[in-house]
């Protein structure tokens, strides 16, 4: 029973192992292969540190750190140390995100751009001078279509030393008058500039006095329109002017010599045409023939000249529309408005001597800029108020039918036909 069956290996002559029965020796006799593992990879003997040598390092031993040897990143695993057995350099970077960075960075410019420009309103809308209140104003004339102005010039002195009263040819009479008075209408049909002479003849009517808050009845009192100015301010200018007129004015802007002069200054200069020479010692004027970029002091000095003049405070009036225009129009430039080194100076030029009504805004002080830009970009009209000659004490006498029409077209919003003076 012990013995194998006939044919399979390990019979009875092919036994091994202690006790075999077998006449050849052990080692003599096949044994079966037997399929062996590699053996694990064996770790450099630990060795002492000694003096200059790191830790289990054996002597001559190159362990390759810092000899410019890249190792891989991740977990040991394959054999050479690599993550996932590669071969132990570093795996490449990814390629960049382009599209992800361009919009991170559109992102942050756009939140920027945001930040500075809600900075700039808050800054620009604390500098205005609010000092103007049209609800004194009484017995206003119905609302129209479009926007009305009162755009007012001022002798104003506020601010200036005795030197700038010099340079500047203003003289050092106190308290304030105005200088010029214009209405700008802005509508759908192009802007239309209309300058009203201070030397109108015009009624003075009832009004509340602007400190006190009595009621001043109406006299018929003819008067020149800038003494209503010089009488009780700003409130019974516009009184006045929309009780002559029966045109509605919805915002008021005042400006005095000072913030002109430094306007002008603070974005370079304004480049004039002027036709023909003239000269006057009362305003320090003395201007050449042609084209000339003219700074705050010649500026002032040109829209305040009148008597070098034939026609006088008209001609005046002529010149104060072309020059505020081109003033408008070579401002509203983008190398000022996006150029923060010339857009903040002058900004803060005009707003630090700007009078404005107390329900204007910066967005209708910004549309009044454009629409007087306007006026000479061939989409609006500069005219004086239209005449009909003069009173018996030398004032200038409103045309009133022409007027009339004048103020219908203004109201409706439609495009203006009445010819100036």
């Amino acid at each position: 029973m012990s013995d194998w069956p006939e044919g399979r290996n390990g019979g009875p002559d092919e036994r091994y192992g202690r006790g075999s029965a077998s006449s050849r020796p052990e080692s003599a006799r096949a044994m079966p292969h037997v399929r062996r593992r590699p053996a694990p990879p064996q770790s450099p003997p630990r060795i002492p540190p000694q003096p200059g040598q790191g830790y289990g390092e054996a002597p001559g031993y190159d362990s390759g750190y810092n000899t410019g040897q890249v190792y891989g990143g991740g977990q040991g695993g394959g054999q050479g140390g690599g993550r996932g057995g590669d071969s132990g350099y570093a795996q490449p970077r990814p390629a960049p995100n382009w599209g992800r960075r361009i919009k991170v960075g559109a992102l942050t410019l756009v939140v920027v751009v945001l930040a500075v420009s809600i900075g700039t309103y808050f800054w620009a809308d604390g500098k205005l001078k609010r000092e103007v209140d049209l609800s004194k104003v009484i017995d206003r004339p119905s609302e129209g279509d479009g926007t009305n102005y009162l755009v007012v010039g001022s002798d104003s002195r506020e601010g200036m030393t005795a030197e700038d009263k010099k340079k500047l040819h203003t003289g050092s009479a106190e308290g304030k008058r105005t200088d010029s008075m214009m209405i700008l209408h802005d509508g759908s049909n192009g802007p239309t500039l209309i300058s009203l002479p201070r030397d109108s003849n015009v009624e003075i009517p009832s009004f509340v006095g602007s400190e006190s808050g009595k009621k001043f009845e109406g006299t018929g009192r003819q008067v020149k329109l800038n003494a209503a100015y010089a009488e009780d301010g700003p409130e019974l200018l516009v009184r006045t002017v929309e009780f002559n007129t029966g045109l509605r004015i919805d915002h008021y802007v005042e400006i005095g010599f000072g913030g002109f002069a430094n306007i002008v200054d603070a974005i370079g200069g304004v480049e004039m045409d002027i036709p023909k020479a003239f000269k006057d010692k009362k305003s320090g004027a003395d201007f050449q023939a042609g084209k000339q970029t003219l700074n705050g002091e010649q500026s002032l000095a040109f829209v305040r000249t009148r008597y070098a003049f034939a026609g006088s405070d008209l001609d005046r009036t002529k010149n104060q529309q072309k020059f505020l225009a081109a003033l408008a129009s070579q401002t509203a430039t983008p190398s000022t408005i996006i150029n923060p080194f010339k857009l903040y100076p002058t900004m803060g030029a005009g707003l630090d001597t700007l009078i404005v009504d107390k329900d204007m805004s910066l967005w209708s002080l910004g549309n009044m800029f454009f629409a007087m830009k306007g006026v000479t970009g061939g989409e609006g009209t500069s005219m004086n108020i239209p005449l009909s000659g003069q009173s018996v004490n030398g004032n200038l006498v409103w045309d009133k039918d022409e007027v009339k029409k004048l103020v219908e077209q203004l109201k409706n919003d439609e495009k203006v036909t009445v010819k100036g003076s």
